[in-house]
């Protein structure tokens, strides 16, 4: 039925022309009445009339007919799973489709580092149906990335506050749940590894939004002093933006706010939440979170929000905070408990470092150190702390047990510095003031020392000075020197340990190889082409930073940040390593035709990148153009890229207007300036360097820019997805001439 209306408007519009042209025949020669001949022209032909502009656009042939490189279109994956007509569009006119989104990080990484692979599949298998192949797209990008994940991954390690918690958690630890109370059992599990720095975890899945206490775990009764302020608190992350809630039994309040909520907010970075100080409403104030009861449970509310919740089991702590002091050491396994050097290095092993279980002050094992026959340097036996945070504002006790089997000598130094120095003079208990302290044979000798002014710090026992001694040390600690409830049991806050840079360096280089080398070997067989490196160039052609960006959205993520320049180099091998030798493997960028110097600093770094051992294959200039872009430095942009040797694509093309109501003078502009780029592609870029032209989105469609360019019109069919007369030009750049001009005024059947 449309091709009958749209042939019956033709004929209407040539009867139109004829009987115009009959009234300027009759209008010239008024003397001659009747029907007749030009006798200049001719008798006029149907063939002869000309062409509307909206006539000539819906008689050109599908664009991948004008070319025979390989023509692209970037996609949405649901628009093309869900919307027939944008489907048809794309199979009908291209070869080639590149995902917009939903095969970066961003989309295919959850909360845990999985992949899934489920959309893609589904949409890959569609494809394949319509003989569409698939460009990859992208594989290392500052955006769009899961960066939440990706900073947890190098996120401080978390030790939380002093103070002995009255709540016994055995029963989660190893998953029985004995005590504890699950409504939605199958809801309530614990997971290994989830927790914080890897340890255990309570996992809540909640499947629909329903009531707080749906997905609710209750603790057993916990003893309770009346009137005693506690203080509850937990570490807990989401798989998504989340909400949760806590209530109680046998505190002032059972049901109390925090953070001036009902429910506390979740994500997936790890958050702290605590119950410190409740609302009265009777006194109109904070006050402290007594018990009322001798024994009081705590409740994990979890149902009003659909989603996956991870709570840190050995951070849930029931804190009694009037309670008498408790001594805390700051140093890791200073009794050497454990039974192994957990939390120890041994720098210099002189004759022997083991850990003994017949010579100790307290408990079951000490540290055994033996020093060589060529011994003389403190350092030539040498044990080392991992490093201790503290609070340089408070003074500390340092302290430990030692004996040897003749008379000894040895120091303490502290790698990170005590008062700004690593070597100090002490005023060692037992010792004097000096750098070393002695020991006396067969008897343990407690040597101490205040440490004032010192936040991080690690302990280096230096046992060298003398040959063939063997020293005993145990009992290694370092504690606040007054024990007050505010400084012990009060939390104040956790510890946090950063990581160092290069361990930074070393778990992101890992979770790159996790990425690339799944989603690569996974669709081996699929995508033989692949941006792996994307945008990696600031406007100036240097390497693209995070370091000054002060407000990064939520998705970014700089990966070179923590690989430094190499970062690429390192992407492009493994994208080889895990795929085909015959893929061919892109970087991409934008803006290279509005700074010739960016297009310089890509080319530059391509170079940098095959001098480290790398092969890149091809460069994408991605070309998101206004009617403004200057036609002389696209010119020169294509020369420049010529001139590298590698394979050249146009790989994300649309040409911004300004506005969603063009007038038809910028429909015109809009279309000689995509004629002319597929023009000056062509004629700078030599043919075996071709890869090909890839337009980014289908239409104007507010579907398709509700991300990108919204209220525009930059793509090559309009909003109706009806042709445009930016369609045209591009059929003409692909075909190298105006198409249209063979066409006649006969009537197309």
């Amino acid at each position: 039925m449309k091709s009958i209306i749209k042939k019956t408007n033709y004929i209407l519009l040539q009867l139109v022309l004829l009987f115009a042209m009959i009234g300027n025949l009759v209008s010239c020669y008024d003397d001659k009445m009747e029907w007749g001949r030009d006798p200049y022209y001719g008798e006029v032909s149907m063939s002869e009339l000309p062409l509307p502009l909206q006539e000539k656009i819906s008689r050109y042939d599908v664009l991948k007919s004008y070319t025979d490189m390989i023509l692209g279109i970037g996609i949405d994956l649901d628009l093309y799973m869900e919307n027939e007509t944008y489907r048809n569009i794309v199979n009908q006119n291209f070869d080639e489709i590149t995902v917009g989104y939903h095969m970066k990080h961003g989309a295919m990484v959850n909360s845990n580092g999985q992949l899934n692979f489920t959309k893609v599949d589904g949409l890959i298998d569609k494809l394949k149906e319509a003989n569409l192949s698939v460009f990859g797209h992208t594989l290392v990008w500052h955006q769009n990335q899961n960066a939440s994940y990706l900073n947890s991954l190098i996120a401080p390690q978390i030790i939380p506050s002093p103070g002995e918690s009255q709540l016994d958690v055995s029963a989660l630890l190893d998953g029985s749940f004995t005590g504890w109370n699950r409504n939605n059992s199958a809801g309530i599990t614990v997971v290994q590894g989830a927790g914080l720095n890897n340890g255990p975890a309570v996992r809540f899945e909640t499947t629909t939004a329903g009531n707080e206490w749906d997905t609710q775990l209750t603790s057993p009764e916990i003893p309770a002093v009346v009137g005693h302020a506690y203080e509850i608190s937990f570490w807990i992350r989401s798989e998504a933006p989340g909400q949760g809630r806590m209530s109680f039994a046998g505190m002032i309040n059972n049901y109390p706010w925090v953070n001036g909520s009902a429910l506390f907010n979740t994500s997936a970075s790890w958050t702290q939440i605590t119950y410190k100080e409740v609302w009265s409403d009777s006194e109109n104030k904070n006050v402290p979170f007594t018990a009322v009861a001798n024994a009081i449970k705590i409740v994990f509310d979890m149902g009003k929000v659909p989603g996956v919740y991870y709570v840190d089991i050995n951070s849930i702590s029931v804190i009694d905070l009037d309670a008498a002091p408790v001594e805390v050491n700051y140093v890791n396994n200073g009794g050497f408990e454990t039974g192994d050097l957990t939390g120890w290095s041994a720098l210099n092993p002189g004759a022997g470092i083991e850990i003994s279980n017949s010579e100790k002050f307290s408990g079951s094992y000490s540290v055994k150190l033996t020093s060589s026959s060529t011994s003389k340097n403190a350092w030539d036996l040498q044990i080392e702390s991992d490093q201790i945070t503290l609070d340089p504002s408070k003074t500390y006790t340092f302290s430990f047990y030692v004996k040897s089997d003749m008379a000894g000598k040895g120091r303490v130094s502290f790698p990170g510095g005590v008062e700004g120095n690593q070597y100090p003079w002490m005023n060692w208990t037992g010792s004097g003031a000096s750098e070393a302290f002695a020991t006396v044979a067969g008897v343990w000798t407690l040597i101490s020392v205040e440490l004032t002014n010192t936040s991080n710090v690690k302990l280096s026992f230096d046992m060298g000075y003398l040959p063939d001694v063997t020293y005993y040390i145990d009992e290694i600690k370092i504690v606040e020197k007054t024990l007050t409830r505010s400084s012990i049991t009060f939390r104040s806050g956790p510890i946090i340990v950063d990581k160092t840079d290069e361990e930074k360096a070393q778990i992101i280089g890992e979770a790159m190889e996790n990425w690339i080398s799944q989603m690569v070997d996974h669709y081996k067989n699929d995508v033989h082409a692949w941006d792996v490196v994307n945008e990696s160039m600031n406007d100036a052609g240097q390497l693209r930073s995070g370091k000054n960006v002060t407000e990064p959205a939520a998705d970014e993520f700089y990966w070179q940040d923590y690989l430094g320049k190499d970062y690429a180099v390192t992407a492009f091998k493994l994208a080889r390593q895990y795929g085909k030798p015959t893929d061919k493997l892109f970087i991409n960028d934008y803006g290279l035709e509005n700074s010739l110097a960016k297009c310089d600093g890509l080319i530059d770094y391509v170079t940098y990148i095959e001098s480290k051992g790398a092969q890149v294959d091809g460069i994408g200039t991605q070309m998101h153009l206004s009617l403004s872009s200057d036609t002389t430095k696209i010119a020169q942009m294509f020369q420049k890229l010529a001139a590298t040797g590698k394979l050249i694509k146009i790989s994300e093309m649309d040409i911004r207007i300004g506005t969603a109501s063009p007038t038809p003078e910028q429909y015109a502009q809009q279309a000689a300036l995509y004629r002319y780029v597929i023009e000056a592609y062509k004629k700078f870029i030599p043919e075996p360097q071709w890869y090909g032209i890839t337009v980014w989105c289908v239409s104007d469609h507010p579907d398709e820019h509700v991300n990108w360019l919204p209220n525009d019109a930059p793509c090559l069919w309009d909003k109706d997805y009806q042709r445009k007369h930016a369609y045209k030009g591009f059929a003409d750049g692909l075909a190298g001439r105006d198409v249209s001009a063979d066409f006649t005024g006969e009537l197309q059947y």
